[in-house]
């Protein structure tokens, strides 16, 4: 069978991962997940316990959750080496440094902006600390990404990498907490623009945001959620 990646919507960051599978070519499928029901109802817990996205149901049928763990699944596939490198240079060890780097502290740095937009019953005062709070450490990170990164088209090298698929689905929560201008930062501003305008982002970018997307070579279409989690939950 094809895996089925699912991704979360609105505003995910399995966004890169669909980005991912396109630039790798491979046929898949996916499964839109409405992160503010479908992900938070119980039976959603039968694909993953922790109620999070992405999940990929693999070729064999078996749940994997997981940024890092999906991404390591396409790199083992990536036998083209067309969204990574041979796994013993110094590019593949770069790659896996700024993956990592985005993964963790990258990402985690935008939680307390979610938790204050997401608050049921929010307390102004708890709210604008954890605004204070995420702004500060969004800038921060940014600060080090960018003086990480090299004079590059992308993250690693002249073409688009898991690297740039992890950050792009990331990259535009700056913009949807304000935290400040993107031009702050000139080299990942550009970056952005560049992964913005490449064809398989804007491919992920339209089905995320439920618009009509080009036809694309990979994709075999969607599988409805109520079907992967009969099919695939324990």
């Amino acid at each position: 069978m094809e895996p089925i990646l699912l991704y979360g919507s609105p505003a995910g960051s399995s966004l890169g991962l669909v980005a991912a599978f396109e630039w790798l070519g491979r046929p898949y499928r996916l499964c839109r997940v409405d992160m503010l029901g479908e992900m938070r109802h119980p039976s959603y817990a039968r694909i993953n316990a922790r109620h999070e996205t992405p999940v990929l149901v693999t070729d064999i049928g078996h749940p994997l959750s997981e940024t890092m763990a999906i991404a390591a699944w396409l790199e083992a596939r990536d036998t083209q080496r067309r969204i990574s490198f041979d796994p013993l240079s110094q590019e593949a060890d770069r790659m896996h440094q700024l993956m990592a780097y985005v993964n963790t502290g990258f990402t985690g740095a935008f939680s307390p902006l979610w938790t204050a937009m997401e608050l049921a019953d929010p307390d102004p005062v708890y709210q604008a600390a954890l605004r204070r709070a995420g702004r500060e450490a969004v800038i921060e990170r940014h600060d080090k990404l960018e003086a990480m990164i090299e004079q590059m088209p992308y993250l690693v090298g002249d073409r688009p990498t898991l690297a740039d698929a992890l950050f792009v689905g990331v990259a535009r929560w700056l913009d949807i907490h304000e935290v400040t201008d993107r031009e702050r930062w000139p080299r990942l501003s550009a970056l952005r623009r560049r992964l913005e305008a490449d064809p398989a982002v804007a491919y992920a970018t339209a089905l995320e945001e439920g618009r009509d997307a080009p036809p694309s070579n990979a994709c075999l279409g969607h599988v409805s959620l109520a079907d992967v989690i009969e099919r695939f939950g324990p």
